[in-house]
């Protein structure tokens, strides 16, 4: 649907401007649908980020701090989340030896089942969701990368 019909407004200070709401738009928007499909593996979509970033530590800890800095949400409350994946077994927490202020985390066993449960899934969710064709995704993948600098 154009998001014009979407947000039920036709006119716009100009092309940019609708471009800037239609993305706004569209990112809420995939946020929703996201937050659907983690329900079904009892995670939200910033507990799957992280259990994605410990994923591609190659079975090495991680910082908390440094688990901040490469998430999507950078607003989101990691000591939070990382609570909440320790209480479903998916992640552990100890203190750094180096550094007494700081935690490593690592994923656990548990969590990776749940990782390659949801990756049997992801890929036709992506397609359905976004509506793209493979060149297509990667066009605008280009885009965005080009309106970041």
């Amino acid at each position: 649907m154009r998001i014009e019909e979407e947000i039920k407004q036709t006119k716009f200070k100009n092309a940019f401007q609708k471009v800037s709401i239609n993305l706004q738009f569209t990112a809420k928007w995939l946020e929703a649908a996201g937050n659907d499909f983690f329900k079904e593996f009892g995670i939200t979509a910033q507990q799957f980020n992280i259990l994605r970033i410990l994923r591609g530590q190659n079975s090495n800890s991680i910082s908390a701090a440094e688990i901040k800095q490469r998430m999507l949400d950078r607003n989101s409350d990691v000591s939070r989340l990382l609570d909440r994946l320790i209480d479903k077994e998916l992640v552990t927490k100890t203190q750094c030896e180096s550094d007494k202020r700081a935690t490593d985390v690592m994923i656990t066993p548990t969590g990776m089942k749940l990782l390659a449960k949801i990756d049997g899934r992801l890929d036709e969710i992506d397609s359905k969701i976004l509506n793209l064709t493979a060149k297509e995704a990667t066009l605008l993948s280009d885009l965005l990368d080009k309106c970041r600098g």
